[in-house]
C-alpha cells in the first residue's frame, strides 16, 4: 500500500504540472482528494490493515495528501495570476488616444427669445399665461370681434379640425378666457405657438410662435400702451432704439397701431433690409375694441386696456441678423452652434 501511495502522489503531481487551466486543476483535486478519489479510497481501505501497519501508512498518506494539497494551491494561484493578467491586458486602456468628445448643449435661439420676454414684461409686472392650442370659432374669431365674414376664417388660412374646431391662429384667445375667468385688473401675456395655413418659404410657416399681452384696468389710457411698448423695445434692441406708433387697423382693438423700431442691421441710416426707411416693423398694438370687453363681461365704461402681439421668430430674426425662417426649424447644428 506504501508503494500504491507513493505512485498516487507521482501520477497526481505529474498532472498537476502539466494542467493549464483552473477547471483541470478542480478536476485533478476531485480525482484524487474527493469522496470517491484515489487517494480516499486507499484511505478507506486502511481498516483492513494490521494495528502494526496502520500508524505506518497512515502517516504516509497524510503525507501524500498535503503534497498534493500544497501543490494543487500553488498551482491554482499561478493560474488565476495568469488569467488576471490576460484579462487586464484585454482591457487595457490606451491613454495615448484623445478623449471622446463631449458636446455642450445651448439654448435654442427661439427659447432665448421667449425667455428674455418673459423675463422683460415679469420685471413690469405681468403674469405669464398659457392655454390650449385647439380653439372653438368663438374664442379664436368671435369673442375677438372678428365676423363670420372676415378673411381669416377662411379655410386656406386656418387649420380647422371641424367647422367650429380648428389650431388657434394667434394666443388671443388665452387673453378672452383670461378675461372671463380672471379678477379685475390684469396685467398678463401669453407666449406658445399658433398656426396658420402658410406655404413655408424665408419668412412664413404654418407653425410659429407669438407673444401676446394685455392690460385690463381703470383709467388705462393709448399712452400707458407706449410707455409699456418702449420699456420693451429699448430693454430687448438696446437703449438707443428708437421707436414709431404708425396707425392701423384690428378689429379687437380700436385705435391701434403697428409699432416700428430703428432698423437694427443699419442703426437708422436707411438699407435694403428697412427699404431704406430707417425703421423695421415689430408688432401690432391698440387700445381694447370696447365689444370685446363686453364679450368677455367686463364693463367698458369703467375699464379700458391696451393689448399687443409680436412674433416670436421675427424678433429673433431682427436681433441676430438671420435671414431665412427655414433654418429654426432644420436641425443644422452649424446654425444652432452659433447661440
Amino acid at each position: 500500500m506504501k508503494e500504491q501511495l507513493e505512485n498516487i502522489k507521482i501520477k497526481a503531481l505529474n498532472e498537476i504540472e502539466a494542467s493549464n487551466t483552473l477547471r483541470e486543476i478542480e478536476d485533478i483535486r476531485v480525482k484524487y482528494l474527493g469522496k470517491k478519489g484515489e487517494l480516499t479510497a486507499v484511505l478507506k481501505s486502511m481498516k483492513n490493515l494490521s494495528k502494526e501497519e496502520r500508524p505506518v501508512i497512515g502517516q504516509v498518506a497524510n503525507e501524500v495528501r498535503e503534497v498534493l494539497e500544497e501543490n494543487l494551491k500553488n498551482k491554482k494561484s499561478d493560474l488565476e495570476k495568469l488569467e488576471q493578467d490576460k484579462k487586464l491586458l484585454e482591457e487595457i486602456i490606451d491613454i495615448t488616444l484623445p478623449a471622446k468628445k463631449m458636446t455642450i448643449g445651448k439654448m435654442y435661439p427661439l427659447d432665448k427669445t421667449l425667455e428674455e420676454l418673459s423675463n422683460i414684461f415679469i420685471g413690469m409686472g405681468y403674469e405669464i399665461v398659457s392655454g390650449r392650442e385647439v380653439e372653438t370659432g368663438y374664442y379664436n374669431f368671435d369673442a375677438l370681434n372678428l365676423g363670420k365674414e372676415h378673411p381669416a376664417r377662411d379655410e386656406q388660412d386656418t387649420f380647422y379640425i371641424t367647422n367650429n374646431i380648428m389650431l388657434r391662429t394667434a394666443t388671443s384667445p388665452v387673453q378672452i378666457h383670461t378675461m372671463e375667468s380672471q379678477s379685475l385688473p390684469i396685467r398678463m401675456i401669453a407666449p406658445g405657438k399658433v398656426y396658420r395655413s402658410d406655404e413655408v418659404d424665408a419668412t412664413h410657416s404654418p407653425v410659429f410662435h407669438q407673444v401676446e399681452g394685455l392690460v385690463i384696468d381703470e383709467n388705462i389710457t393709448f399712452g400707458d400702451l407706449k410707455g409699456v411698448l418702449a420699456e420693451f423695445a429699448k430693454k430687448f434692441f438696446g437703449d438707443k432704439v428708437k421707436v414709431k406708433f404708425r396707425p392701423h387697423y384690428f378689429p379687437f382693438t380700436e385705435p391701434s397701431a403697428e409699432v416700428d423700431v430703428t432698423c437694427v442691421m443699419c442703426g437708422g441710416v436707411g438699407c435694403s433690409i428697412c427699404k431704406n426707411e430707417g425703421f423695421i416693423e415689430i408688432l401690432g398694438c391698440g387700445m381694447v375694441h370696447p365689444r370685446v370687453l363686453e364679450m368677455a363681461g367686463i364693463d367698458s365704461t369703467k375699464y379700458q386696456g391696451f393689448a399687443f402681439g409680436m412674433g416670436v421668430e421675427r424678433l429673433t430674426m431682427l436681433k441676430y441678423n438671420i435671414n431665412d425662417l427655414r433654418l429654426f426649424y432644420e436641425n443644422d447644428i452649424r446654425f444652432l452652434e452659433q447661440f
